[in-house]
Parts: C-alpha cells; structure tokens; sequence
C-alpha cells in the first residue's frame, strides 16, 4: 500500500502494518525528532496520559517489584511514577539511557509507552521483551491501535516519521499467543500481556 511518499505492507498473520525496510528513518533522523517531545515530570496533563498504563499496572502488581522502562525516552516520567509507587525501575533507551548492561537482567515488568511503533524489527524486539519478563512478569504497552484502513492515510499516527510499526488489538492477540501470554485491554491504546508463570 501507497499512501503519499511511503510505501507499507501488511503482516497477513497478524494484521500489523509497516513501513518497507527502504524507508525506514535513520537513526539520525530518529535521534532528531525525539529531541524535539517535550514530557516533563512536572506536567499534570502527560502525568494522566501515562496513568493509562500505570493505573492499570500498579493494580496488578505485587508491592515492591523489579522494573524496565523499556524505550525511557530523555525524561522517564512513567518510571518515576512508578517508582514512588514503591517499584524498583531500571531504565533503557538506545538514544537516551543506552546503559545494555540491563538487558542482561530480567524483570517482573517491563513497560512501553510510545515505544513499540518505533521497532523496526518487531519480531526481534518482542522476542527480547519475552527474555527480558520473569515467569509470571507483566509487559505493558501503550501505542495508538490502527483501526480501519480508510482512516490509515490521514492518520496523525501515522503521519510521525519515526512511527514505522501500527498494531491492531489483533496483532498483541497474536504475539500473546505467540509467547503463551495472557492479553488484556484494560484502557484504549493500552495492552497488558503476562507471562505465563513456571
């Protein structure tokens, strides 16, 4: 599919769409446009965003759990909300906290807010979520859900050059089974997906 100068497939299992490999931004580019997000800790507003996920999340876990903010971006503000929570959260981003040594770690959660769009290699990338999760750990995400197709050419989502991914409620059902995970969706453009434990 064409839609103005980008060229998209679509996975026929899962029903992702996706920008082709040709186009994807460079990380220079990538880099460029993650400096201009402004999400500061002390915004009521981006603070309530980011409780669709926490909320839900908090009430799942058990008191005092390890975490990763996967994808932390310049200013984790998720992490430290949950960490006055009373949770433990480590932090990795490749441009912003790019610290590997935690993902040789595992984790009783791991989250990604406004992450997991930005994948160029999804499948790798959910294979090493799976790695990072404890048995009976928590992933949660948070990313706006492609709904019908007529709306993907005028999308706003779509329309970022650093969104390269665009999943349905169907694409997490199907990486869920995929990895034998629980799936919920307990907020809109929220999924929470729980491994199974030993």
């Amino acid at each position: 599919m064409r839609v103005d100068a980008s060229d998209y497939g679509r996975c026929d299992v899962c029903e992702a769409s996706f920008l082709l490999p040709h186009q994807l931004p460079t990380a220079e580019r990538e880099r460029a446009e993650y400096g201009r997000h402004r999400n500061e800790a002390d915004d009521a507003g981006y603070r309530s965003f980011l409780a669709r996920l926490s909320a839900p999340l908090l009430a799942r876990l058990a008191p005092a759990r390890a975490g990763l903010d996967f994808g932390c971006g310049p200013g984790p503000v998720l992490a430290r909300m949950l960490q006055s929570a009373g949770h433990a959260v480590a932090l990795y981003d490749p441009f912003f906290a790019p610290d590997r040594s935690v993902l040789q770690r595992s984790y009783d959660f791991v989250t990604c807010t406004e992450v997991v769009e930005h994948f160029h290699r999804p499948a790798e990338e959910f294979a090493r979520l799976d790695a990072l999760l404890r048995p009976g750990g928590w992933l949660g995400i948070m990313t706006c859900f492609q709904t019908d197709d007529a709306r993907f050419a005028r999308w706003h989502y779509r329309r970022d050059p650093t969104h390269v991914v665009f999943y349905r409620e169907a694409t997490f059902r199907v990486i869920a089974r995929q990895y034998g995970w629980s799936c919920e969706i307990p907020a809109k453009d929220v999924v929470l997906m729980r491994k199974p434990a030993r």
